[in-house]
């Protein structure tokens, strides 16, 4: 399993829809293992196909919190079927978008349709932090980060200090 680089925002990648996935074939299952091992390199609890530059329907997460086994997730063309009318609202951070987090309303529950590791299709309702994390991920399929759902203000004041910080890490040629 090969760690993928992140991609961080601002970037036009994270802004691109992701194609369904014709079926989870070993190329696929590749990229799901390469993903779950950089998510975990990386500390994180969710990781999609965009944000390591491919851009496919591809989702990894997990969600065990320290000291619980690992209960890794990896989903291809996840399709949220409903969502509760009870919303939560939670501080959310994110891989593209490091060291930068906001407070985000979304769904308590959801009931999620996708095609699984060995390429069956499943649906399972998800709650909590789990049903948080599906949707987040989900967005960054569809191009939405989490900051498209927060204020112009605060997103306008998060993506210049991310462009700043790019700016700054770029070796300069001599």
């Amino acid at each position: 399993m090969a760690p993928l680089s992140i991609i961080t925002a601002p970037d036009p990648r994270l802004k691109i829809k992701a194609r369904l996935v014709a079926a989870v074939d070993d190329k696929v299952r590749q990229l799901m293992d390469d993903m779950l091992a950089t998510m975990r390199q990386a500390i994180g609890i969710g990781l999609a196909a965009p944000q390591v530059g491919v851009a496919k329907r591809i989702i990894v997460l997990d969600v065990a919190r320290e000291g619980e086994p690992p209960q890794p997730m990896m989903l291809a063309n996840p399709e949220i079927l409903w969502r509760s009318p009870e919303l939560t609202t939670g501080s959310e951070g994110c891989l593209s978008l490091p060291e930068h987090y906001a407070e985000v309303t979304r769904s308590e529950r959801i009931r999620l349709r996708y095609l699984d590791y060995q390429n069956e299709i499943r649906e399972i309702e998800a709650s909590g932090l789990l049903a948080t994390c599906i949707q987040h991920e989900i967005d960054h399929l569809d191009g939405i980060l989490f900051v498209d759902h927060i204020s112009m203000v605060k997103r306008g004041m998060i993506l210049r200090k991310l462009a700043k910080a790019k700016r700054n890490r770029t070796p300069v040629p001599a």
